[in-house]
């Protein structure tokens, strides 16, 4: 859906100017995500006297996360992917008893439209930094989702789309690209080689490569995760928050959301503490936080959890730095757990994730064993792909179905045998 569809008067889109995290440098709009004076990243600067809506503004309006559009990095209205977000928040007794916790949620973004995961989010965002820039063709590294959801939001806006990836992914997110015509790109190596990659195409070609040059775009998109979690508890906050880490942004992302809010006074009290979660195989950020130091040390990535199998997160440090400055931790599990994991969600919640989710869940289980999480909090659980991208990981793991005649006497001994 585009901006020329509607009847009514919009304003025209241009993006926010940007500042360096690092060492405070600020610079024009632009599809830049690297600070030129120190190589820091650069976010969106945002006018501290802009007007905020209210809570009843934001309920009245379209249930996307457009509804929130004040703290994304635009002014004016947004052009392409106006229907994504506001997925539901599923409270889950079974899994608030498995943990030992008063209360737990799934934030639900396997149904995100119209990939089946999170990453819907920032693409909405980076795809209209492209609009504001007058971008044409866009592209990725991923790992999967991400490869989905921009192949998916550039078919939606007419834009060419060029996907890079590691070589070995599961066949349905390749699948799940393939299908809506983006140029797909299978390279050899890591996702860290594809990114090293995308960062020379950028700069050769001139595309919106999301997750590089409109990285400081389309991270903001992740900020939305939080404002509906406040939303949809009612205005409220929950004590802890437990999501999956790849390049760390979502866990970073959520804390700047949070806190916005409580700026805003939207919300009050105190954050909840962030947790992050990693395939044991690949858990870089786990294991800076762990040992306390304030370098992270790359990973070769060994585990069947390939969304999040990124061996040198860009986003580490400060994903490490939200969960320690919020009482937080970090959990790294095995992939026999996050399989687990997988089977768990699906048992007791009725939501079935891809590896990504399996890993949360068993990361949220290994939290509450090693007593990290109180027998008072209401945690929420941040579930980002579906599972229908990962089938191979649970093939093994689910029961064969039995096959029988279509006779009565062949189904009563089954029936007694689950008495």
């Amino acid at each position: 859906m585009s901006a020329t569809s509607s009847s009514i008067a919009l304003l025209p889109l241009t993006a926010r100017p940007l500042r360096c995290r690092n060492c405070g440098a600020e610079r024009g709009p632009a599809p830049v995500a690297i600070c030129e004076l120190c190589l820091g990243p650069l976010d969106p600067v945002y006018d501290a006297g802009r007007a905020l809506p209210d809570a009843e503004t934001i309920r009245r309006r379209a249930p996307s996360l457009w509804r929130y559009k004040e703290w994304l990095p635009f002014d004016g209205d947004p052009v392409w992917s106006l229907d994504t977000g506001f997925t539901p928040l599923v409270e889950a007794p079974a899994l608030a008893r498995r943990l030992g916790v008063a209360r737990v949620w799934v934030k639900n973004d396997t149904v995100s439209h119209p990939s089946l995961s999170f990453k819907d989010r920032v693409v909405a965002a980076a795809i209209n930094a492209a609009a504001a820039f007058g971008l044409e063709t866009i592209g990725c590294a991923s790992t999967g989702n991400l490869a989905n959801a921009v192949a998916a939001h550039a078919a939606r806006a007419g834009l060419k789309a060029w996907i890079f990836i590691p070589e070995e992914l599961e066949q349905g997110k390749i699948i799940g690209t393939s299908v809506y015509g983006a140029r797909l790109v299978r390279v050899r190596g890591t996702y860290d080689d594809v990114n090293r990659l995308c960062a020379q195409v950028a700069d050769h070609f001139g595309w919106g490569i999301v997750n590089v040059n409109l990285r400081g775009y389309y991270g903001e998109g992740s900020k939305t995760v939080a404002y509906e979690i406040a939303e949809q508890l009612g205005w409220r906050l929950p004590t802890a928050v437990v999501a999956p880490m790849a390049g760390g942004s979502l866990l970073t992302k959520l804390r700047k959301g949070f806190g916005e809010f409580l700026d805003a006074g939207l919300i009050h009290g105190q954050p909840p503490r962030l947790y992050g979660a990693q395939a044991a195989g690949c858990a870089p950020i786990v294991r800076l936080l762990e040992r306390g130091g304030s370098a992270l040390e790359p990973e070769v990535p060994r585990t069947i959890c390939r969304s999040l199998a990124i061996g040198n997160p860009a986003d580490g440090l400060f994903a490490a730095r939200a969960m320690h400055e919020t009482g937080g931790w970090g959990a790294a599990v095995s992939d026999a757990e996050l399989v687990q994991g997988v089977r768990l969600l699906a048992e007791d919640v009725g939501v079935f994730g891809e590896t990504a989710a399996g890993v949360t869940a068993a990361g949220a289980l290994a939290l509450a064993r090693a007593g990290r999480l109180r027998a008072d909090d209401e945690v929420v659980l941040c579930i980002t792909g579906h599972g229908l991208k990962t089938l191979e990981a649970v093939l093994d793991a689910v029961p064969e179905a039995p096959v029988i005649a279509p006779r009565l006497r062949d189904l009563i001994p089954l029936v007694e045998e689950r008495s």
